[in-house]
């Protein structure tokens, strides 16, 4: 496996039958020797983004609520942006190709011209050294190239279909896979 798996995505595999990683789809968006972690990119909440950050409401990305960005730091909010071409916008950190990570402090003023996508998600996935490594080795996760569009998706719902489908190898079967195994 690469070392740093860093802007790919994790597509839960159907051996994880429940809880916030049952068909998810997690960008990494740090991974080293450290550790690693990342956002469950499907996973919108009832929660409207006004509730907690209401200066950001009127410039999220549809649905604009709030994603449960996995189940470390809950009571935290973490900005995720699309930044286009080479620029890096006041309170804005590039991480790779045009993902960033948002200060949330930042006056949204200063952020919106500079940004064309905006999500916030309550919460991260989070893996101490070596225990994400297990995990792909043991069958939980298929990493995969993620495309840009993935983070921002309109239909979070589909995203983790949509991911496998776009595969050119067996992963597109898994796609076809029911929600529940015992339908098989």
């Amino acid at each position: 496996m690469d070392h740093d798996l860093s802007g790919r995505l994790l597509v839960s595999t159907p051996q994880i039958e429940g809880g916030v990683f049952h068909r998810s789809v997690v960008l990494l968006l740090h991974h080293d020797a450290e550790g690693a972690q990342g956002v469950v990119l499907n996973r919108p909440m009832e929660a409207r983004i006004d509730a907690v950050l209401p200066d950001w409401q009127p410039h999220a990305t549809a649905p604009a609520v709030l994603f449960e960005g996995g189940p470390v730091g809950l009571d935290s909010a973490l900005g995720l942006v699309t930044v286009p071409g080479d620029v890096e916008p006041m309170g804005v950190k590039r991480l790779f190709g045009g993902i960033g990570l948002l200060d949330l402090d930042t006056p949204p003023a200063l952020v919106v011209p500079e940004v064309a996508g905006l999500r916030i998600f309550a919460g991260y996935a989070g893996w101490s050294p070596g225990q994400l490594e297990g995990e792909v080795e043991s069958g939980s996760w298929f990493v995969v190239e993620a495309e840009g569009r993935d983070a921002f998706t309109d239909a979070p719902a589909a995203l983790w279909q949509r991911v496998l489908r776009r595969q050119r190898d067996h992963l597109a079967f898994v796609a076809t896979f029911p929600e529940d195994p015992e339908m098989n």
